[in-house]
């Protein structure tokens, strides 16, 4: 799985191309041979064990979506009709759906300019004595300023819940992206850097929590302490969904989680061809690249840049698209979506959300990428970019 030259190289680049490592198959025909295919088997075991060990300080339980993970987190802190839950903008819609769904209102907060990721200098000013927890999103793998996040929560005494579906295998200060809060969702979805198709987990710090979880995971019932012969047997005890994730789905994730480390040591010397072709770029003012502070370990889920205008970023992709090349824009900010508007309020004007997201472009990364590649997208993006700046000059 090397990142080899392919010279010459010419023909459309997705992108994303799901990782493949091999075992998949054997896996799958193992979980079957085993007699269960439904949540809960021998595959789920290894791989709650595996997130246990790598994200110490943590509980796992396997789940089918981080948006189901996320649900959860909102069921276990009890969210309700009139309580608040600050989060960023610049955000997928699952967290904000899972507090609207509880009847709670997501608060729409701005963002970094340096990392995208929730700014933490803004948050205090945006709790209000109906808040009840603060999400967190660890934008591009780079994990937020979790000191002083966790600070701010601890003195409010709210809950910090990790929207971790994108940092599996980042660090913060050498602590695990999904061990710095409450709790944590990380995402197993077909985009991310280890995948079971569909599939996420639900990280938990708490025993306490950890049992009403797994209540909440098997339709509200105590199935967990039945099977482990603690209740002679399981009924109705709470609220709860189906929320556990295949046995198929665990093994062929099992397969990747064996080779993890070598899956995002690939896709970090990717992340850093890119970094190191488009320094010239940046330096010349064209765009600027992703910034990751000295105390951060990413793992290289996302490279994007920014361009210099809305004008200019429509301008590349339509560039880069029409060469073949896949690179694409990002969230619809929140707070201006349709029902961000109607279920959620902004703290603020969030300028910084509005203004990056209009100029954002992500740029293909997957596993086994080549340097052709890599060099292909990036004079395409020079090229491109140098002719919106004239554009944009000659305007």
């Amino acid at each position: 799985m090397a990142l080899e030259e392919q010279p010459g190289f010419v023909g459309h680049i997705p992108f994303n191309r799901p990782p493949l490592v091999g075992t998949e198959h054997a896996y799958i025909a193992e979980a079957i041979a085993r007699g269960q295919i439904s949540a809960g088997g021998f595959f789920t075991s290894r791989c709650c064990d595996w997130l246990e060990t790598a994200i110490t300080g943590t509980r796992a339980l396997l789940v089918n979506s981080a948006t189901a993970a996320l649900e959860m987190a909102s069921l276990l802190l009890e969210i309700g009709p009139g309580d608040e839950v600050v989060m960023p903008s610049f955000n997928f819609v699952s967290a904000a759906n899972a507090v609207a769904l509880r009847g709670g209102t997501p608060v729409f907060v701005d963002i970094r300019p340096d990392t995208l990721n929730l700014d933490e200098h803004l948050l205090e000013s945006a709790l209000t004595s109906r808040t009840k927890a603060i999400v967190v999103v660890h934008y591009a793998g780079v994990p937020c300023e979790m000191d002083r996040i966790n600070a701010i929560a601890a003195g409010a005494g709210i809950a910090v819940i990790e929207d971790a579906a994108q940092a599996l295998g980042s660090r913060y200060y050498g602590r695990p992206a999904g061990s710095l809060g409450a709790l944590a969702a990380v995402s197993f979805h077909e985009t991310k850097n280890v995948t079971s198709g569909e599939g996420g987990a639900l990280l938990i710090g708490s025993e306490k929590l950890l049992r009403r979880a797994e209540i909440l995971r098997d339709k509200g019932t105590d199935r967990g302490r039945y099977l482990r012969k603690e209740v002679a047997k399981y009924s109705w005890v709470d609220l709860g969904s189906s929320y556990g994730l295949s046995e198929l789905n665990a093994a062929f994730l099992w397969a990747q989680l064996e080779v993890s480390d070598q899956v995002t040591a690939e896709r970090l010397r990717t992340w850093s061809a890119y970094h190191e072709a488009l320094q010239p770029l940046e330096d010349a003012g064209h765009i600027r690249r992703p910034v990751v502070p000295e105390h951060i370990q990413h793992n290289a889920h996302i490279y994007y840049v920014l361009a210099g205008s809305p004008h200019e970023r429509t301008r590349l992709l339509q560039a880069l698209n029409s060469s073949g090349i896949n690179a694409v824009f990002h969230y619809v900010p929140l707070h201006s979506s349709e029902a961000g508007r109607r279920y959620g309020r902004p703290h603020g004007k969030l300028g910084v959300t509005k203004d990056l997201a209009d100029r954002i472009i992500r740029l293909p990364l997957y596993s086994g990428m080549t340097v052709g590649e890599v060099e292909r997208i990036t004079e395409e993006l020079a090229l491109a970019s140098r002719a919106a700046a004239r554009a944009t000059a000659a305007a």
